[in-house]
């Protein structure tokens, strides 16, 4: 049945098939690029957003065939001028990150300020409820609105900012075309003759695997292919650390977690490929899963994993004399606390495209964190030479470490070698909550020990983490948490012991605090639960116990440089006292993050300046753009250094200049990253400084390696015969409000970032990860039965929306870090580390 309305002014006639969505039919049938699909059909991200008939719908969880006799209004039909005002009105308010739900609240403001020229903040908080965004924390959403509604009303026109090095708060590269949906990600890349993927994944968590029966699926009319671990022709385990982790599961073998993958199919549109997976019939016999940490790593217990034992790790801090320390105590508090599984919820889905290229070759186009390690093990995967795979970085709608691992990369690359053609394959939301890693869950039995006026004299913690099917980065999350497991406060006397348990749930990896977080909502109890036996307050506790440079770190470092604790705490001092004073709840929590992977690991920064014949400058770098504004503080710090001006610029990420520096994670790519560029930089200024122009110049490259090898792993000792298990470290203090109605009223966020080389980007970034923070500490939870989460649904797993976030200030603390560039180090995840702990002592 075929059905009529008008399109961005237009008339448009489509036949949509039966139950097709409106998104489906308008992204797919009719090209609409500015509508996302975040979580089809559940209708709960606000990434669909559309005008229909005069009212905001979302499209995914409206039928097509009720759009007929509609006009429809998208971001591509508003006019011109509208659409510079709403994208210049976001540049200017710094209100996107990854970009991805931007397009929809971009129109939602359109709407709203449509109907309400003059809303206030609450107002515009309560309009966008419907959207979900990840990365922001939605304050600088709001502020970008709200320019919107000035200029609207001819009181102000917003200002973007398009020159300026560090310190400036340059405009976010590319925040126009993202606000608009103007930049692909890769679901909405597209070639003639392309082939769409879908996948299989088991339903079980712990399941054998006895037969694959894909004939229906291959008879189905418009599947090309069908892939199961039989068409792999090459290494068929992968894992960035351990290869631990089947592209497909065999038959004969077990699915050990709901995100395994059974088959894939490629075929002339998704709905068909879909389909297709749902007529592949696989037997099963349900094996009875291991679903308790503590359980899996006792004796006897069947083993999960037939690579590694079920204790994966265990890392063990001994400093001084635990015991003796805890006998002279004057106060002792003990506890025992239970993190529970955090999902990543990233707005854009896993989604991957690959096409045949001249000479052979396959070109994968990834929105990984770190795509050269993607390109490593898809190669192997392929079984075809590294040199045969190009691999390009499409900057991603969101990952905050849920995209290191591989999810579809590999899949995608194999229907494309199968079929000859290009295939773009696209997980559901519900697929994706099963396939990617999650913030580990972790039981931690934690021991205090205090002196009478409040020093600490002991910490003793035993920590077990749920760690899941497939070791991931799982090891180094638990080794993190160790290394944190005195949060950022002096003691001599250490015992501490991190497990990570395999078992059949759902992989715990990567998530933005790396196991930080869950180590100092403990230790900032603790800190509360011992001011009040020594009869002290919070703040005076903390600022008498808290590390300076001298000081050693729970792995045993001893601070060097930069270490502005206190000047975060002193920054905050006043409000605390006032807030006490006015007889409100309040909570502190402080926090320390490592900058950099550490722990032995050798980092590298890469950089390539290359001088293009029209006058422009490619900056090349191999770290992932993922929202957090990466693009631009590299700019920047090109910028600073040659005084060139920012426009002439084009960072970018490719693979042909081999510039790998692992994984994007860490907060590393500003310290690292940073530094290669600034150093690449001074290499070309030097040219224009001998009287070369950038004409003279095109054609030339100028590059830099920055190689950084003397960090420690835990109990070792580097060259010196120093413990240096990381480059450098980010402090913070986090204040927590809570008003007479029992709402949070206010957080205030005092961060020690080294330098803001972006102070907005850098403003957005603490503000994004107080969201994270809060939805940890108060909502988010992805409990799991036999393995299987036991929900999909957005507002079921609890992130906050628009209205529910409370007044946030950011105060930047500037300790200059000699490791960085220009003084800076990494903001990303110490955005939330103190955050629960502050919350939780309100």
């Amino acid at each position: 049945m075929s059905i009529k309305f008008e399109l961005n002014g237009k008339p448009v006639e489509i036949e949509p098939a039966e139950g097709e969505s409106l998104l489906e039919a308008l992204r797919e049938r009719c090209g609409i690029k500015s509508l996302k699909d975040g979580c089809s059909p559940q209708g709960q991200c606000g990434c669909c957003l559309a005008l229909v008939g005069g009212k905001a719908v979302v499209t995914c969880a409206q039928k097509a065939a009720k759009a007929d006799g509609k006009s429809i209004v998208t971001l591509e039909g508003l006019p011109q001028e509208e659409r510079e005002l709403l994208s210049d009105s976001f540049a200017a308010g710094a209100g996107l990150q990854c970009g991805f739900c931007t397009p929809g609240i971009a129109l939602r403001a359109h709407h709203l300020v449509g109907k309400n020229p003059s809303p206030s903040r609450e107002e515009i908080a309560k309009g966008i409820d419907v959207h979900l965004c990840r990365c922001t924390g939605y304050t600088k959403v709001v502020d970008s609105i709200d320019i919107y509604a000035k200029a609207k009303r001819g009181e102000a026109k917003p200002e973007p900012s398009y020159d300026g090095g560090v310190g400036k708060s340059l405009t976010r590269y590319q925040a126009q075309e993202l606000t608009l949906g103007d930049r692909d990600y890769t679901g909405d890349m597209r070639r003639e003759g392309m082939l769409h993927g879908a996948a299989l994944l088991s339903k079980h968590g712990r399941a054998k695997v006895i037969r694959i029966d894909t004939s229906k699926a291959e008879a189905l009319d418009g599947v090309v292919a069908v892939a199961t671990h039989k068409d792999v022709p090459g290494e068929r385990w992968y894992g960035l650390i351990i290869k631990d982790w089947p592209g497909f599961v065999a038959e004969g073998e077990e699915a050990r977690c709901v995100g395994d993958f059974i088959a894939a199919v490629a075929a002339v549109d998704e709905r068909t490929a879909r389909a297709a997976c749902d007529l592949i019939e696989v037997e099963y016999e349900v094996l009875t899963p291991v679903t308790d940490p503590e359980k899996a790593i006792e004796e006897g217990c069947h083993q999960v994993n037939p690579t590694h034992d079920n204790e994966l790790s265990r890392t063990v801090i001994r400093r001084g004399d635990v015991d003796e320390a805890f006998a002279s105590s004057a106060h002792i508090v003990e506890h025992t606390f239970q993190t529970q599984r955090i999902e990543h919820l990233f707005l854009e889905p896993e989604c991957a495209f690959a096409e045949p290229i001249d000479g052979g070759k396959l070109k994968l186009y990834s929105q990984g964190q770190g795509i050269f390690d993607d390109r490593r093990q898809t190669a192997a995967f392929l079984g075809i030479p590294e040199e045969e795979l190009e691999v390009e970085l499409v900057p991603n709608g969101g990952a905050f470490g849920g995209k290191e691992d591989m999810s579809i990369q590999a899949h995608t690359a194999l229907l494309c070698q199968m079929t000859g053609k290009p295939v773009r394959l696209r997980l559901t939301r519900e697929q994706s909550i099963r396939v990617h890693p999650k913030r580990h869950p972790i039981k931690m039995r934690y021991k205090v020990g205090c002196d009478k006026d409040g020093h600490i004299t002991a910490i003793e913690s035993y920590m077990v983490g749920d760690t899941g099917a497939y070791a991931s980065v799982g090891a180094k999350v638990l080794e993190r948490a160790a290394g944190h497991g005195c949060g950022p406060y002096k003691c001599t006397n250490v015992k501490i012991d991190a497990i990570a348990a395999t078992t059949n749930n759902p992989p715990g990896g990567a998530m933005r605090g790396f196991g930080a977080n869950q180590a100092h909502f403990a230790d900032e109890v603790m800190v509360d639960m011992l001011a009040e036996k020594v009869g002290i307050d919070g703040w005076e506790m903390r600022y008498k116990n808290a590390v300076d440079v001298g000081d050693t770190f729970a792995s045993g470092q001893v601070f060097e440089k930069s270490v502005g604790l206190k000047k975060t705490l002193e920054s905050v001092k006043d409000a605390f006292y006032q807030a006490k004073n006015a007889g409100k709840a309040v909570g502190l929590g402080c926090g320390i993050k490592n900058t950099g992977i550490g722990n032995g690991a050798v980092e590298w920064g890469k950089a390539r300046l290359v001088v293009e014949s029209d006058g422009t400058v490619s900056l090349y770098n191999g770290y992932t753009e993922m929202g957090q504004g990466l693009l631009t503080i590299l700019t920047q710090c090109a910028v600073e250094v040659t005084g060139l001006p920012a426009k002439i610029f084009r960072p970018k990420v490719d693979s042909t200049f081999a510039l790998g520096c692992g994984q994007t994670t860490g907060s590393r790519a500003t310290l690292f990253g940073g530094r290669a560029v600034a150093s690449a930089a001074e290499k070309l200024k030097a040219a224009l400084d001998k009287g070369a122009t950038l004409a003279d110049l095109a054609g030339e490259v100028f590059p830099a390696d920055i190689v950084i090898d003397d960090t420690t792993s835990p109990g070792k000792v580097n060259q010196k015969g120093e413990i240096k298990t990381h480059t450098a470290f980010g402090f913070a203090t986090q204040m927590v409000i809570v008003g007479d109605d029992g709402k949070l009223e206010k957080v205030i966020a005092s961060h020690d970032v080294g330098r803001a080389i972006n102070p907005a980007l850098c403003e957005g970034q603490v503000e994004g990860s107080v969201h994270m923070g809060l939805g940890f500490a108060l909502s988010e939870d992805l409990p799991c039965e036999d393995g299987m989460p036991v929900t999909f649904k957005l507002r079921e797993i609890g992130v906050l929306r628009a209205r529910d976030m409370p007044e946030v200030e950011v105060i930047l603390v500037e300790d200059h870090e000699p490791e960085g560039p220009f003084g800076a180090k990494g903001v990303g995840e110490i955005g939330l580390v103190p955050t629960a702990g502050a919350v939780a002592n309100a």
